[in-house]
């Protein structure tokens, strides 16, 4: 997810006091360009203060929560492994020409959009810490959690009459896929969203794409994350039995996953999220909803910006949608519905934004750079 020195390489400015002008101004340039995400993180972070006064939430927000997580994944190593990544790719690709190479890779336009990127994953930390703030207070607008057992029985209804994670046991229900799917829902999920992410704000590779992502990162973590999941608010397979009194029903998937060796397992998690859910504290990632997927939702929104570019990887993009949809409902965090509906909604916002945004007139695969 970096941008690498192209074949023809021309003459640039070096790391030089002479740099620094240029890349101050462009610098400037991209964070004026990007005025609008800032005036909506902070529209959005003021709606989120007046809902927790108006709910009443004694847990105050979540946003310090973030700091420290946004510093070192945001600020240090996703910055060191993208330019580290760009000085490999020109050692690698030149040889005689290197030094023009790396001037060209490390001009003041890519450090500029690498600067102006990094501010603005600064202002995605307070964005989750507000989101984060929303969804934990959401219980308390609406007295718990009313669509569990709603949601358990469309489920079943829409799978046989078998609760999906059942089927899913049945073929896969042993510690080896357990393992893959619980590393690949923590941490490679975290790692391919937010890696997508930071390339799409850092790199002018993908200015084509810039915003319209974007704003479809923020429909995702607003419109599905906030507004639908209090509107249709679950909690759920994990903490069906907290919310309905039906203990049995989950027993045994619940039990399956508290055989994990992982020290941050998945029931490790669920547990942790429970307990500040109880107690009315805010935490990093904290918040209880189930209705819609924001993992299944996030990773059909990439595949949809991969696809534009390459059919090839468009396709094995979707094929990890599948699969972090089938480990949602495996692992216990989500009925099956919830990434469904999450699939249909992300779609249809994306096609929408993009033929709004290109005035109406479909665009030509391949037209745009992927994210």
């Amino acid at each position: 997810m970096t941008d690498h020195a192209t074949a023809s390489i021309a003459p640039e400015t070096s790391l030089a006091p002479a740099m620094v002008r240029p890349l101050v101004a462009q610098g400037v340039a991209r964070l004026r360009q990007d005025a609008w995400f800032y005036y909506a993180v902070l529209g959005y972070t003021v709606l989120g203060l007046i809902f927790l006064v108006a709910v009443g939430d004694p847990g105050g927000t979540a946003h310090a929560s973030y700091a420290m997580p946004a510093v070192k994944g945001f600020l240090l190593m996703m910055p060191l492994v993208a330019l580290s990544f760009d000085a490999i790719a020109v050692v690698v690709r030149f040889d005689a020409r290197r030094s023009l190479a790396f001037r060209r890779t490390f001009s003041a336009g890519r450090l500029a959009s690498l600067l102006a990127g990094m501010i603005m994953m600064t202002g995605i930390a307070v964005f989750q810490g507000t989101f984060t703030t929303i969804k934990s207070s959401l219980p308390a607008m609406f007295g718990g959690f009313p669509y569990d057992r709603l949601h358990a029985g469309i489920d079943a209804a829409l799978h046989l009459g078998t609760d999906p994670w059942r089927l899913l046991h049945a073929v896969a229900g042993n510690g080896v896929v357990r393992l893959i799917a619980e590393i690949n829902y923590g941490e490679v999920w975290f790692t391919v969203c937010f890696g997508a992410l930071f390339f799409v704000v850092t790199s002018p590779k993908a200015d084509a794409v810039r915003k319209r992502y974007l704003l479809m990162f923020m429909f995702v973590w607003i419109v599905l994350g906030n507004l639908m999941a209090g509107a249709f608010l679950s909690a759920g397979p994990a903490f069906h039995g907290n919310v309905t009194g039906d203990h049995a029903r989950f027993a045994e998937l619940l039990a399956f996953l508290a055989q994990s060796p992982l020290d941050a397992s998945v029931i490790v998690s669920q547990r942790y999220l429970w307990l500040i859910h109880e107690n009315h504290l805010q935490g990093l990632g904290g918040g209880i909803s189930a209705f819609p997927s924001v993992h299944v939702a996030l990773v059909t929104m990439n595949a949809l910006f991969v696809i534009e570019r390459s059919r090839l990887w468009g396709i094995l993009a979707f094929g990890y949608v599948a699969f972090v949809l089938a480990s949602s409902v495996y692992l216990g965090w989500h009925y099956a519905i919830d990434g469904y509906a999450s699939i249909v909604l992300v779609t249809a916002a994306h096609f929408g934004l993009r033929r709004f945004m290109s005035g109406g007139k479909p665009v030509v695969e391949g037209q745009v750079s992927a994210a």
